[in-house]
């Protein structure tokens, strides 16, 4: 029978092997074994360097540095060039081993499983000696790693170019259409990713991660004070009642209304009132309010701290769909909304609208706004989304369970929260404590 492996075997017969051939397939196995480490480890170095390994890089004075810095600044074109020889390089390693074995015992059963296992063990040694050990290392010497192929690799890029070139054009149109697709990771795909960065990330900084992840998904409804908690003057008033109402607020910009709140007519700076505080009452400040910013409630906030920059303002009036005044946003309350609570000299250490008792039980009171509750809690600011239907805040989500405003001790269940209102008026509620319920797992063990 024919053999059917005529170019791979009969090279050299068992029995007139040389020493000549051993030594060399040895040596080139092992150059080339070193080579696969060295352009493995070079991915790591090159693609972990740091801004500040660049810019000392950048101080030296060495043609070695000065070409890590050509290479790094066409990161296409060097990662092209690592994984072209990378494969060239285990290409030739396998092909070198195969022949090699087929070699010394030829094409019978016995030869081709001796050649499975040598396929098997080059692979644990390409892994093993030219991937992972290289990558720790370099990862250890980044800087030095590089410096010391910096030669070698501008050398093989100008080799592989052309090769490396249209690899390059190919990634572009890909990346082109993956683009055009629209893919975008999903907020929670965001947070599992946050949850399992590296543990020198503290737990502050992976709050603000979460908030710059959170900010664009918000609308102005979600983080703006409602129309119950503005604190707003009526041009009506003389001169001296609205000093008093600014003294006793404690704020730098108050809404100004006509009648009712919906008629907002615009912004009080109290800056503004600084050169007329010893003038009577018959003073006309009306003369100082400032147009008005006004936004849907709907609008995203991120758009709204954009506007905020270019308008250089930080206050809006939310309006609803009829134009009615639905509650007021600031600047300050978009930036809380990325790094937490801003408090200053005159705000109370703890947040009145905020009480832990332990870690299951919690008071709030019934106006906070969902995404204030779920921020606080550590949820997920999704988590209400089917049953909250408009309402924006705690009392509001417990009106749309319950159906109807609950009497005072009512308990209120939904998923692992047991809601109870602690003081509730005619028309809203006003004190809820939270208890985090969590469930039992049956014991299945038999005695």
């Amino acid at each position: 029978m024919d053999d059917p492996y005529p170019s791979l075997i009969g090279l050299v017969e068992l029995d007139t092997i040389s020493t000549s051939y051993l030594v060399i397939n040895i040596v080139l196995f092992v150059l080339l074994l070193v080579a696969s480490a060295l352009v493995s480890g070079s991915e790591v170095a090159y693609f972990s360097l740091s801004h500040q390994d660049l810019k000392e890089l950048q101080e030296e004075d060495s043609k070695s540095s000065k070409l890590v810095i050509k290479l790094v600044e066409i990161p296409q074109k060097l990662l092209s060039t690592i994984l072209i020889l990378n494969n060239l390089i285990n290409i030739s390693i396998v092909t070198l081993t195969t022949f090699f074995t087929w070699s010394l015992f030829g094409s019978s059963s016995s030869g081709i499983l001796v050649v499975v296992f040598q396929t098997i063990g080059v692979t644990f040694t390409l892994v093993f000696i030219g991937e992972i050990v290289p990558k720790v290392y370099a990862n250890t010497a980044r800087v030095k790693f590089s410096k010391v192929m910096a030669k070698a690799l501008h050398f093989f890029s100008i080799i592989v170019s052309p090769l490396s070139t249209v690899l390059i054009a190919m990634s572009n149109i890909i990346e082109r259409k993956i683009e055009k697709k629209g893919y975008a990771l999903s907020v929670d795909e965001l947070h599992q990713a946050l949850e399992i960065t590296s543990e020198d990330t503290s737990v502050e900084e992976k709050d603000i991660l979460k908030g710059i992840v959170n900010f664009g998904t918000l609308s102005v409804k979600q983080v703006m004070r409602s129309r119950m908690e503005i604190t707003a003057v009526d041009t009506e008033m003389d001169f001296h009642e609205l000093m008093d109402k600014i003294n006793k607020s404690g704020f730098s910009r108050i809404p100004v209304f006509h009648e009712t709140i919906d008629n907002i007519q615009g912004i009080l700076y109290i800056k503004d009132l600084l050169y007329h505080i010893d003038k009577g009452e018959d003073f006309e400040w009306q003369s100082l309010i400032r147009n008005g910013f006004f936004v849907p409630e709907n609008k995203k906030v991120d758009a709204l701290l954009t506007d905020f920059k270019t308008k250089r303002v930080h206050m809006a009036i939310v309006v609803d769909e009829y134009g009615g005044t639905s509650g007021l946003v600031t600047l300050e309350d978009l930036i809380e909304e990325i790094i937490g609570e801003i408090n200053d000299e005159f705000d109370d250490i703890e947040d009145v609208i905020f009480k832990k008792i332990d870690n299951q039980t919690y008071i709030f009171e019934g106006k906070v706004s969902l995404n204030d509750f779920c921020r606080k809690l550590d949820l997920d600011i999704q988590l209400f989304d089917e049953v909250k239907g408009d309402s924006e805040s705690l009392g509001g989500l417990l009106l749309e369970i319950n159906s109807n405003l609950p009497k005072n001790g009512t308990k209120i269940r939904y998923k692992d929260f047991e809601f109870t209102i602690l003081a509730v008026d005619t028309r809203r509620i006003k004190k809820v404590r939270i208890k985090i319920i969590e469930e039992k797992k049956e014991n299945t063990d038999t005695p």
